[in-house]
Formats: structure tokens, C-alpha cells, sequence
């Protein structure tokens, strides 16, 4: 009760009154993310859902230091502003202590600005990055990425005689981050608060790249109501199609274990991208994605083990 205390009485970084959507995740997850910063906040956010909604000339969100980069080069953006804050600090020019945080959707993070991200976990910038991950290019008008997951609807893998859905599995993007051997990388869902601010903390003292994947609801583009968004965070954290884990130099940790594990059918049929599914002609491809969930779910059990 005393952590919720805490971060109710601080002034938030993120205010009210800009753009997003009702039921939007975005600045749900900003918000929490910010409430736990220390320092002065440098933020890098590429074109997308919150750059346009909360920074429209000449109003502004942020109650932070604010950069809109262009959509592939969040990453390369806070990048570089980071490093000219140590060549600062290395000339005695400034003894002050920053946050820099890059946030991006998964259409800047898992295609379009996978190389700049990759630039900065390599060369080991003090930096950490966010993913809202909505599944998809909602910006723009619902395009299928590499994030969204298969067999959903969306304005580039449509459903009709000739398309059941997206065709491929969603790309690893925590493989590929742990790849980098990069010190801190977490899966968190905003209905979990507890779990994603003190994974926030944890980010935010971490000496070097840090990575945080969060599922931010999206109604437009899952078409779903607007006043369940943490309900559907809570149904993918307890079919384990979302599950809660860190990975601390290397070492996995399970956040969070259903003590029920419900069927993935309980979370995909709250959105009706995913109503053709429930189609009999379709329910092989409802089987394999409930297979994979829980061959991921096994793994990540394997990887956490006695974590």
C-alpha cells in the first residue's frame, strides 16, 4: 500500500488532455513508467500513436524533456543524446544525473527501427527502451507487423475466401534483444502495476541498454470495447500468451505464475479480430495457437527454473 502511496502523490510527467484513444494502453504504461523516475527525463518517441496524440504543435503531455524522432530512428535518436551527455559530464560541463528513455511502438521497435535498436544495445547506451507493443501498426490504419500475432485480422491480412488471418507466427523480440547480451530485459502488462513499475526501477538504475516489452491494448485495431483494455491485459497475463518475466545478466525470473492457466480461447474471443476463429473451418488454427502457447509457456518455465 505504501509503493501505491508513493506514486499516487507524485506529480505526473504525463498529463491529461492529449489524444489517444479511450481504452488506449499507451499512456497507462507511460504513466506508471514515469512515476518512478529520479532524475530530470529525456524522452525519444518516433512518429506513432503517442508521438501524434500527445505532442501536437503547440501543445504538449510532457512535463519532460521531449524529442520526436522519425519513425525508424527512436534508438539512434536518445542514442545520441545520451552520449553527449557523457562527453558533457566528461568535461565537467554538467554533474547532473538523467533518465534517458526511448519509447516506440512494435512497428519502430520489432521492424522498422530493429536495426537502430540493435545500434544501441550493441554500443551500450545507458538507455532504457519501451516497447507498446499494440500488435500492430495502429497508426496508420491497422496493418499487420511482424508483432501481430497469427490468424488476426488486420487491413493487410484479411479475412475472406482467400486469407484466414495473418499467416506467420509474431517475431521473438526478446530473443532477439537477449542476443545483444545486454543487462536487463522484462515482459511487463500495465494491469500488473506493481510488477511493471519496480521492473521500471530496476531499468532505470541499470548501467547500460535496458529493455521493457509491454502489451498495450489497442481498440481500434483489436476491436474490442474500450472499457476492458486491463481486463484483456490480465486475460493474456493469465493464459500465459503474455507471460511476466526478467531476464537480469542473463539470469530468467517468473514474475508471475496463474494459479489457474486458462485456455488462450478465453482472450481471443474478446476481440474481434480474432472472430473468425471460432468458425469450425478454422479451428486448427485456434489448436496451433494454443500449441505454441504452451510450448513457449514450457520454455520460459524451463528457463525460469527455480527463479
Amino acid at each position: 500500500m505504501g509503493h501505491i502511496k508513493e506514486l499516487a502523490g507524485k506529480e505526473g510527467l504525463f498529463t491529461g488532455g492529449h489524444r489517444l484513444c479511450a481504452g488506449c494502453g499507451i499512456p497507462v504504461v507511460v504513466r506508471q513508467f514515469l512515476a518512478v523516475t529520479e532524475h530530470p527525463v529525456i524522452v525519444a518517441a518516433g512518429t506513432g500513436c503517442l508521438q501524434v496524440a500527445s505532442a501536437i504543435y503547440p501543445y504538449t503531455a510532457w512535463r519532460t524533456g521531449f524529442i520526436h524522432s522519425a519513425f525508424a530512428n527512436t534508438a539512434s535518436t536518445i542514442s545520441g543524446v545520451e552520449a553527449a551527455y557523457k562527453a558533457l559530464k566528461r568535461k565537467g560541463l554538467t554533474d547532473k544525473e538523467f533518465h534517458f528513455i526511448a519509447i516506440a511502438g512494435d512497428g519502430g521497435t520489432y521492424d522498422i527501427g530493429l536495426q537502430a535498436l540493435s545500434g544501441m544495445l550493441e554500443r551500450g547506451h545507458r538507455v532504457v527502451y519501451i516497447c507498446n507493443d499494440n500488435e500492430g501498426y495502429m497508426n496508420t490504419g491497422v496493418q499487420a507487423s511482424s508483432a501481430t500475432p497469427l490468424g488476426a485480422d488486420t487491413t493487410t491480412t484479411p479475412v475472406g475466401a482467400r486469407s484466414k488471418g495473418k499467416e506467420r507466427e509474431r517475431k521473438d523480440i526478446i530473443g532477439i534483444v537477449l542476443a545483444h547480451n545486454v543487462p536487463y530485459v522484462a515482459q511487463v502488462s500495465p494491469a500488473h502495476w506493481h510488477d511493471l513499475t519496480s521492473k521500471a526501477k530496476k531499468a532505470l538504475k541499470t548501467e547500460g541498454p535496458s529493455f521493457i516489452n509491454s502489451l498495450t491494448p489497442c481498440p481500434r485495431g483489436w476491436r474490442s470495447e474500450t472499457h476492458i483494455s486491463m481486463e484483456l491485459c490480465r486475460l493474456a497475463v493469465d493464459t500465459c500468451y503474455w507471460p511476466l518475466f526478467e531476464v537480469e545478466e542473463g539470469v530468467w525470473r517468473l514474475n508471475y505464475r496463474p494459479r489457474i492457466k486458462r485456455p488462450l480461447a478465453d482472450y481471443l474471443r474478446t476481440q474481434a479480430r480474432f472472430k473468425h476463429l471460432f468458425l469450425p473451418e478454422n479451428k486448427d488454427i485456434l489448436e496451433n495457437l494454443q500449441a505454441s502457447v504452451d510450448r513457449q509457456w514450457e520454455q520460459i518455465l524451463k528457463l525460469c527454473d527455480g527463479n
